[in-house]
């Protein structure tokens, strides 16, 4: 088997060591840009021997006014202050806020005229004249008397009558109520469906109820407004809800249901523990047959579900009377987990065929690649055009048409935002971090997460977002309308391929290509396990990452989250040279063809032979010793030289010069700015292959420019830069030599033809 072996030869340029140097050096370590290691955040990336966090529980009662479509509530939350710091005031988060008339998210939304249609106007129409926001009634301490406070658009503060010192417990009640935000028309991550057909509603309901503010080492208050991009920051806490709805009702929600018995009929109660032994395939609760006769019934008053959740940073709850209900047990080696979907008719075939298959399997991949999911349920819940995650439950969309068929893209839609919706459990849900100021921290690694899943769901799952290919369209853009992935959420261009898209790439190639799995692997579990149920921020990823690892991957965070730079490294030159044998007979031959090769291919030389003899072909007067000498011709002294030369030689040496190796100075250009491993393919003469890995750190004197030799034993005819295509290198028309060009297709399309609509051969083959 033929081995190359690669030297390195020459380093374009003179390093130079100045302060520009030092400060655009690619593989300058990260200690500017994080935050220093302090009792709290460890070197390590773990968390500290003085890490604490706050946290707030919550009991709530909740009235759900079919009617009118509005919720109403009173809380009573407890916070507990852990920190080291008193405090004189606390901040609570209005979300519901967002949607009033005066919201900032509106004020500060750009458009041009080109931007209108009819959607766009109609959304606009169906916004003024919606009254949205909370209606905040009282805020109370726990013996009723009035607290004061002020509402500052999505955030309240409220001032403590004491200092709430550390350590202490404080409770106050807040009553309020909301109108429901209708999201077909207006859009939200919450809020209700229309059936106008049956004169029935859908509720998916989140962000419903006034919210602590997280209170940490990092930020103090995180108490940056909500203006729709960046998501929620929620401290962890324990909930007891009661759920007032119409008695037909059925509601799934953060939790485990506290009255079963008082709820749920005997037959109910009898599946429902049957689905607890059943792993393969999900026993339904309620069948189609029952929601059908159920959502065309009368509520005769109203029925409360409680529910209690422990340990758990958010709420949300669904409610409806059009609900199937099934569910199946995914076992773990710490708890067995009742996976469970809910969903109208509407979401039939689809959803009995898919949804809690799909909740399970993300279950069980998550977990391996982090820890056993902690919570007793693992709820999906069918709604229309959306995909949103919470503790325990999520709604998320995929439609199949009236007909029953989908298409293929409306199938895979389906279940990966199953996948990742369900897969928010882990990042943010347990492992907590900063939604509203990095959303790459949960989209980003839950992104990465569902490829995992959809890759063992089946091998050819047609992802979206993961393999290094897909992304190279986004990195190799316009770079005004890129931002690097550590930008904050609101100020993001992009925002579906910078915090979801790159940052699962880059995972991805961080898994495949740079460390490898085995180390990936085991760095990305303990930084799932020690930061579970915890606070992290980016550099404790990225120092866990190290850490755990031993895999120096400054450069790379610095590369692929801190800038804007893409992955294009091209092959600029390679020269191919052979080892000279110092054997006259040999060298003098090889130099003498040489000559005669391009002389044999000059082409004044051949159009001269066509037009009869030369001057000194006439006259052989002309003619002396140097037209008859031959300078290639091997002399007496030309062997006793050779002799001598080879009698100075090592045996190591003589070893090396008659190898007959072939050596290969190849030039390398970074064009696009972010260093990355080489990967290189060789194919010899013979039609065999070798594919040899250098590590990104052969750009650490030079990022812009290098060269290597490779020395081969067998004749190389071509070389493949990323022959996999497992670097997101933006252009491959430079990755070979010789030169290939890819070709790229086009095709005559027929303008609107087909927009915004998938092809469904299910619908082509019922006709």
């Amino acid at each position: 088997m033929n081995k190359i072996f690669g030297l390195t030869l020459l380093l374009c340029g003179i390093v130079a060591f100045g302060q520009d140097s030092y400060n655009n050096n690619k593989f300058k370590q990260l200690h500017e840009e994080l935050a220093t290691p302090n009792v709290y955040r460890t070197g390590s990336g773990a968390p500290g021997h003085q890490y604490y966090q706050n946290r707030a529980d919550y009991f709530m009662e909740i009235t759900l006014n079919d009617d009118k479509q509005k919720i109403s509530g009173s809380e009573t939350i407890t916070y507990h202050n852990a920190s080291p710091d008193p405090l004189d005031y606390i901040w609570v988060q209005l979300d519901q806020n967002v949607r009033a008339n005066s919201s900032d998210s509106y004020k500060i939304r750009t458009g041009t005229m080109e931007d209108m249609g009819f959607y766009t106007l109609t959304k606009m129409d169906n916004l003024e004249n919606y009254e949205g926001g909370f209606n905040i009634e009282k805020v109370t301490d726990e013996n009723g008397n009035s607290l004061s406070h002020i509402i500052n658009k999505t955030m309240m503060r409220i001032d403590l009558n004491e200092q709430l010192k550390p350590g202490g417990s404080v409770s106050f009640n807040i009553d309020w109520w909301y109108n429901v935000n209708d999201r077909m028309k207006i859009g939200g991550r919450s809020g209700y469906e229309y059936f106008e057909d049956e004169d029935n509603y859908l509720y998916t309901i989140a962000q419903f109820y006034p919210r602590m503010c997280v209170y940490n080492d990092e930020t103090g208050w995180q108490n940056k407004q909500f203006l729709g991009a960046g998501e929620f920051t929620l401290p962890f806490g324990d909930y007891e809800v009661h759920l007032t709805v119409p008695s037909n009702h059925v509601v799934a929600a953060t939790g485990e249901l506290q009255n079963t018995h008082e709820i749920l009929t005997t037959e109910q109660l009898q599946r429902l523990e049957k689905a607890k032994k059943e792993e393969v395939q999900p026993v339904f609760i309620i069948t189609e047959k029952e929601a059908k006769k159920n959502e065309n019934s009368k509520a005769n008053g109203s029925k409360t579900w409680i529910y209690k959740a422990q340990n758990v940073r958010d709420f949300a709850f669904a409610s409806s009377k059009k609900f199937i209900w099934d569910a199946m047990t995914v076992k773990q080696e710490t708890k067995d987990v009742l996976a469970m979907s809910l969903y109208p008719k509407e979401g039939n075939p689809l959803w009995e065929q898919y949804s809690t298959k799909a909740v399970a399997q993300t279950l069980r991949t998550y977990s391996k690649h982090t820890f056993d999911y902690p919570y007793p349920v693992a709820i999906s819940v069918h709604t229309h055009r959306i995909g949103m995650e919470y503790p325990m439950i999520c709604f998320n969309g995929g439609r199949p048409d009236e007909d029953g068929t989908y298409s293929e893209r409306t199938k895979y839609g389906m279940i990966s935002v199953i996948i990742h919706e369900v897969g928010h459990n882990y990042f943010p849900m347990i492992v907590n971090s900063d939604e509203r100021q990095w959303t790459w921290m949960d989209e980003g690694l839950n992104t990465f997460l569902q490829f995992l899943t959809e890759k063992e769901w089946d091998k050819d799952y047609p992802s979206r977002r993961g393999p290094a290919h897909q992304i190279v369209d986004y990195m190799g853009g316009d770079k005004n309308f890129i931002s690097p992935i550590m930008t904050n959420s609101e100020s993001l261009w992009q925002f579906g391929p910078n915090a979801y898209g790159k940052p699962a790439t880059a995972l991805n190639i961080l898994r495949e290509t740079v460390m490898g799995r085995e180390l990936f692997d085991y760095a990305f579990k303990t930084y799932a396990k020690r930061w579970m149920f915890k606070h992290p921020t980016p550099a404790d990823f990225f120092r866990t990452m190290e850490d755990a690892s031993a895999v120096d991957l400054d450069w790379f965070w610095r590369g692929w989250f801190f800038t804007n730079d893409h992955v294009d490294i091209a092959i600029s030159d390679v020269k191919y040279y052979k080892l000279s044998s110092k054997n006259p007979e040999i060298e003098n031959k090889f130099k003498e063809q040489k000559e005669k090769e391009l002389w044999d291919k000059d082409v004044t030389q051949n159009a001269n032979k066509k037009v009869g003899k030369s001057y000194i072909e006439k006259d052989p007067t002309l003619i002396d010793f140097y037209n008859k000498y031959n300078e290639y011709e091997v002399t007496e002294k030309d062997k006793k030289s050779y002799e001598e030369f080879l009698a100075s030689l090592t045996p190591q040496e003589k070893k090396i010069l008659n190898s007959d190796r072939n050596y290969y100075e190849v030039h390398f250009d970074n064009e696009g700015g972010l260093v990355m491993p080489i990967i290189l393919e060789f194919t010899f003469k013979d039609g065999s292959k070798e594919l040899q890995r250098i590590p990104a750190e052969i750009w650490r004197k030079d990022s812009d420019h290098i060269s290597k030799v490779f020395v081969s034993e067998k004749e190389i005819v071509s070389i493949q830069l990323d022959p996999n295509l497992e670097t997101a290198d933006t252009d491959v028309n430079d990755n070979s030599w010789p030169r290939t060009i890819e070709p790229t297709r086009f095709e005559l399309f027929r303008e609107n033809f087909g927009y915004g609509k998938a092809p469904n051969p299910m619908k082509e083959a019922k006709k």
